[in-house]
């Protein structure tokens, strides 16, 4: 019994075609190498057989062989586990990055010379009491205009640095609101980013539908997936829509897969090919410390627009200490059992697990106090911009408080002298409003003379200058300072390594995923030779089988001719 006349043709030709679209596919591999986000693309195959009824009725003699190579489908090369590994370190090396940008602004507030601006002032001040404590010096209205020069400018420098502390948070409240500013801030970007794998998610769906496979959009949102783990801790899965997942109850009472198809006596006949749907998830702990899930993209549900979630940054620049984010879930996802609708964030609410959001929300509203915030389980264990303000602070109202109660204790000075330092605007003295006070200025207020001795009010106040303070941790105005400086240079020191150690990670995994899922150029080389050597063979295989079908028509049945 012969095959089919044409069949081996057909199985040459199937070779053929099959290795021709190997080919074409390492040619697209190849010209997109350097692709941002490409991901390496493959041919899947499967052997192509056929079978009919009467071959259950054969003798058994026949020895079934098939008829060549089936193309299934392009598919990417990825690993899963490699991107989830991948996101889950960019939320984390996201962190640290924007915390020491935040750092690092700071340090150019409280650098070197900032440190020793304010410290080298207190020293005028001291050498200024220094010279005054001579009698001839004490009512000598000469000194006191060059001892209230040296404290304006100490005034100046804390004020100039408190202010620029300032500018600092509301540069980091831009980066999260992005309003007033040339740049997007994080609520526009990660808005936009949702929007974006929403409508990926819909067009990528219908394509596959049509047999589409639509490889590069799926490049692209994978591309729009890790940029948004950059800002949130999210998770990604796949799954198949309620239409064709789960089980359903058939006529006859039985339980079926809604992924099978069943013929009338209930047997599968075969699996419903559908696309897969892309949730993005959030998991999070609220001011409680209880965990809870925020579904940001689901899938294709609801249709476009209805399909992704939305960020909205709550606060005002001028105080933007006060900053939260709400987040709220896709449309079709509120009032369902298990998720939340929305949530908010800020350095007291719900908390994120990580990523440059949470690192702003940290920086802004948290003082480092290393105590649990009240009314919460969070830690506020990170010293942000307001615990610096704070320092600053303190060191202005000790230093101020001090010069007045010396200048106007009846047991030091004969007469008060009234206050030589006030809050510029009125309220408490800060680092931001520390001034010389206008009474000093016009002459209402003067550095009083002692009550035993006239130096007596110069003596205290000199040695105020070195005097140790409880509420400055013990220490006097320099070295409170001193200290200032080196707890900003201990938390950069100790962020960067995180920072380091978090990149070399990241960069390990990216590594990793590339092995899989990037273009080798020599892979690819040898894949050509190989796929290359296969269509030869096929064409000669066609070759052979031509020449045997030529003979079988034109040679068969010439005997004797």
């Amino acid at each position: 019994m012969l095959r089919a006349s044409f069949s081996g043709i057909s199985t040459a030709l199937s070779a053929l075609q099959a290795n021709q679209k190997r080919l074409d596919i390492i040619g697209q591999n190849l010209s997109n190498m350097n692709t941002p986000g490409y991901t390496r693309q493959q041919l899947e195959t499967s052997s192509l057989n056929y079978s009919h009824p009467v071959s259950h009725y054969t003798n058994g003699s026949e020895i079934t062989v098939g008829f060549g190579v089936y193309m299934d489908r392009v598919s990417q090369i990825r690993d899963p586990y490699l991107d989830v590994q991948y996101r889950s370190q960019m939320n984390k090396s996201s962190y640290t990055d924007s915390m020491q940008t935040a750092l690092d602004s700071l340090a150019r507030v409280l650098d070197e010379s900032n440190i020793s601006g304010i410290r080298d002032a207190f020293s005028d001040i001291q050498a200024a009491l220094t010279d005054m404590q001579d009698l001839p010096k004490v009512d000598n209205a000469v000194y006191e205009s060059e001892l209230r020069a040296r404290m304006q400018a100490l005034t100046n420098l804390l004020n100039q640095s408190a202010k620029q502390i300032h500018d600092a948070e509301k540069a980091e409240f831009d980066r999260l609101n992005g309003a007033g500013t040339s740049e997007e801030g994080a609520e526009q970007k990660v808005n936009d980013i949702l929007r974006q794998i929403g409508d990926l998610n819909i067009t990528i769906k219908k394509n596959q539908i049509f047999n589409q496979p639509s490889l590069e959009l799926m490049d692209e949102r994978n591309l729009l997936l890790d940029e948004l783990a950059s800002y949130l801790p999210i998770e990604v899965t796949y799954y198949k829509d309620a239409a064709h997942s789960g089980t359903y109850t058939a006529p006859d009472g039985s339980i079926r897969d809604k992924g099978y198809e069943y013929d009338k006596n209930g047997n599968v006949i075969g699996k419903k090919e559908w696309p897969d749907d892309l949730r993005v998830t959030m998991d999070y702990t609220d001011a409680q410390g209880v965990s809870h899930t925020l579904v940001l993209v689901n899938g294709t549900e609801g249709g476009k627009d209805q399909n992704y979630g939305s960020m909205t940054v709550v606060g005002d620049r001028s105080d933007p200490t006060k900053v939260s984010v709400t987040l709220n879930s896709s449309p079709n996802m509120d009032g369902t059992t298990g998720l939340e609708a929305t949530a908010n964030f800020s350095a007291s609410e719900s908390q994120l697990k990580g990523g440059s959001i949470q690192a702003s929300l940290d920086m802004l509203g948290k003082t480092g106090t290393g105590q649990t915030i009240p009314g919460t389980q969070t830690q506020d264990k990170v010293r942000g911009y307001e615990y610096y303000i704070k320092q600053l602070d303190l060191l202005a109202k000790t230093f101020a408080d001090t010069m007045n109660t010396i200048n106007n204790d009846p047991n030091i000075a004969a007469t008060p002298g009234g206050a030589l330092l006030e809050a510029q605007g009125g309220g408490g003295i800060t680092a931001e409003n520390i001034s010389i006070s206008q009474d000093w200025i016009s002459g209402a207020a003067k550095i009083a003379s002692g009550s035993s001795n006239r130096t007596d009010v110069i003596l205290e106040m000199l040695n105020s200058m070195s005097k140790t303070y409880t509420d400055l941790g013990n220490n006097s105005y320099s070295d409170f300072m001193n200290n200032v400086s080196v707890t900003l240079a201990s938390d950069s020191s100790s962020n960067q390594t995180s920072l380091k150690t978090d990149v070399i990670v990241l960069n390990g995994i990216h590594n990793s995923r590339d092995s899989v899922s990037g273009v080798s150029l020599d892979e690819e080389a040898a894949n050509m030779m190989a796929f290359s050597s296969a269509y030869n063979a096929a064409s000669r295989l066609m070759t052979a089988f031509d020449e045997a079908l030529d003979r079988l028509i034109n040679n068969t049945g010439l005997v004797g001719r």
